[in-house]
């Protein structure tokens, strides 16, 4: 079956992967040194205040970068553009055009374990900082919050991927894709709720922000973890995001067919 081939690659990428997990688990451990930085700034920002800010005390502010922490950490891709363009650059791709096996499913899969085995090593250090800030952890009370919470966060990584893959198509087109990317992420961070969050924003900045894709790699489901996305504007922000999914996968799949065009016309 079709499908046995792509589980073949799953179990190739847990093995391959695997082998790096102490330098995912050093990555792990010093990403949480922005925390730390984090930690002190809002506790300084709240000390002058005296108060909240948008909703936010001090508490809540804390369990907001602890969920975006987490999340980033289970759906935000790792080398995999770097990896793809080096496939373009080195003509390792020649080998998929004689094969019946897409390399977007093919990327997908190595995408999927790389996903699972950094969460499996990260998630250790980063429980132990969920364990120390405990007293301001609020769970949810409704079971549909954490069922519509884990369906955006599938979502994020999802999309995050298939940005990922069509940026590291323009290797087709260009030598060096790290400024491209660097720029992407920069954005991503900035507009993606890891600086702050969304909603403390004027009201005018979120409506555009809402219509971002950033907005869904990240935001999105710690906000509706949080119920700080309810109702009616559930419904909207889950249908935006489903429309930035099947966007970023028609975008991954055109940048692909462009690609490659111009890679055999140039003679890859």
């Amino acid at each position: 079956m079709k499908i046995d081939k792509y589980i073949f690659v799953f179990n190739i990428g847990l093995q391959n992967t695997f082998v790096y997990r102490w330098n995912y688990f050093l990555r792990a451990l010093f990403g949480l040194i922005p925390l730390a930085g984090t930690v002190f700034l809002w506790n300084a920002v709240f000390k002058e205040r005296g108060g909240s800010l948008h909703g936010y005390d001090y508490g809540s502010m804390i369990y907001y970068y602890l969920l975006t922490l987490l999340v980033s950490n289970l759906v935000t891709p790792t080398e995999d553009e770097w990896q793809i363009a080096a496939d373009i650059r080195e003509g390792q791709i020649n080998s998929f055009l004689t094969k019946p096996l897409s390399y977007l499913g093919y990327r997908f899969s190595i995408f999927l374990s790389g996903r699972l085995v950094y969460t499996l090593v990260t998630l250790p250090p980063i429980a132990l900082i969920f364990v120390y800030f405990r007293h301001y952890l609020v769970l949810p009370h409704q079971l549909t919050t954490y069922l519509f919470a884990v369906l955006s966060m599938l979502m994020s990584a999802f999309i995050q991927f298939f940005i990922t893959y069509s940026l590291a198509m323009m290797a087709f087109w260009i030598l060096e894709i790290s400024t491209i990317v660097f720029i992407i992420y920069s954005f991503e961070y900035f507009l993606g709720g890891q600086m702050f969050p969304i909603d403390i924003m004027p009201a005018g900045v979120q409506a555009v922000m809402k219509w971002l894709p950033f907005y869904y790699e990240l935001f999105c489901p710690v906000a509706i973890f949080l119920e700080h996305i309810r109702g009616a504007e559930l419904t909207q922000a889950l249908a935006i995001q489903t429309g930035w999914l099947l966007l970023s996968w028609a975008a991954a799949d055109f940048m692909w067919k462009r690609g490659l065009g111009h890679y055999q016309a140039v003679g890859g």
